[in-house]
């Protein structure tokens, strides 16, 4: 995936790269961008084993303090569904987290709000998306947790992140992320 700001283009003084090697995770590179809320991550990439998945899933929310959307890919079996649980765990969600694809859109609270978390395997296109009642859920302001987004690309606001994850090994997962 593509910097969408590169380092390379920025003034030494507004850039900080920071590199750390954590149990359960590969080496990695953190390109950091400040914002008037703060440092926020413009691009994620890791390799991590399922044991370490939580705490990735608390690394994740503080990378991305102020994002509402984020548009999970991959394969089936590529560990969407389970990152997402471990991503409501994070935020301390009481209701039980499962996967939507039958019922497209299922809401939890949480202390901060809502989060909706939206599979759109079975929707055709982004007219079906839309009387499904998922741009209602993309523009409303909450957390919105999307599963296959490229079925109804068209209706997501400017500025969701992308999050791209596949199987490595029958343990390890790699998820990358960016910014538009």
């Amino acid at each position: 995936m593509l910097f969408v700001k590169p380092v390379a283009n920025l003034p030494k003084s507004r850039a900080a790269c920071l590199f750390r090697k954590e149990a359960g995770f590969s080496p990695r590179a953190d390109h950091l961008f400040p914002e008037e809320e703060g440092f926020y991550l413009c691009r994620m990439e890791r390799i991590f084993n399922l044991s370490a998945i939580q705490s990735l899933a608390r690394e994740f929310w503080l990378a991305y303090p102020a994002k509402k959307i984020f548009c999970f890919s991959g394969e089936l079996g590529a560990g969407k569904t389970t990152f997402i649980h471990a991503l409501c765990k994070v935020k301390k969600v009481a209701d039980a987290v499962s996967s939507p694809t039958f019922s497209i859109i299922n809401e939890y609270a949480y202390a901060g709000g809502t989060i909706y978390h939206i599979d759109l395997y079975r929707i055709k296109d982004e007219d079906e998306a839309i009387r499904a009642g998922v741009e209602d859920c993309l523009y409303s302001g909450d957390i919105c947790l999307v599963e296959w987004p490229e079925r109804a690309r068209g209706i997501f606001p400017p500025g969701a992140v992308q999050v791209r994850m596949e199987p490595v090994n029958g343990s390890q997962r790699k998820i990358e992320t960016s910014d538009p």
